[in-house]
């Protein structure tokens, strides 16, 4: 086998249709277009209509609406801390807060705070200072010696939470 032998399978790229280049192309006159009307134009197009019948959107009931107060929490579970403090990134003696996860890389961001999960065991005494933890992680930290505190959400100039 030579290098120049070497081709594709027959039929396996297809060269795109030229449309609009005259009616013995095939494709030409209205260039698959059908008729006239709006269809047949550029930009505008019915795309929800089912023919003055109401259509599918309108009929189903609308549900549901987005909080805009909802905080968005980074969380952490429990078994990450303790790598992290396996690992040196955190130091289990002081006390760890959002600020000091991010900067270990434990965690990206710390959004509207951090809130500690209760999947895995700790086992060093840690003292913590974060917006939410669970009962579970709360139990776990407290077993192993630890202390958490829980911090007020963060307030706005105009008294609204963040």
């Amino acid at each position: 086998m030579k290098l120049s032998d070497i081709a594709d399978n027959a039929g396996s790229r297809k060269k795109r249709m030229r449309i609009g280049r005259g009616i013995g192309s095939g494709k030409g006159k209205t260039g698959g277009r059908g008729g006239k009307g709006q269809t047949a134009r550029s930009g505008v197009r019915i795309k929800g209509f089912e023919g003055g019948q109401m259509p599918l959107h309108r009929r189903l009931p609308k549900r549901g609406f987005n909080n805009i107060f909802r905080l968005d929490f980074a969380e952490i579970n429990l078994d990450r801390l303790q790598d992290a403090i396996d690992s040196k990134k955190l130091d289990a003696k002081g006390t760890i807060t959002a600020a000091s996860l991010v900067e270990a890389g434990v965690i990206r961001r710390a959004k509207a705070g951090v809130r500690v999960l209760g999947r895995g065991e700790i086992k060093a005494k840690i003292v913590l200072e974060v917006a939410g933890a669970s009962k579970a992680a709360v139990e776990a930290i407290e077993k192993a010696g630890g202390k958490v505190t829980i911090l007020a959400p963060a307030k706005k100039e105009d008294g609204e939470a963040a």
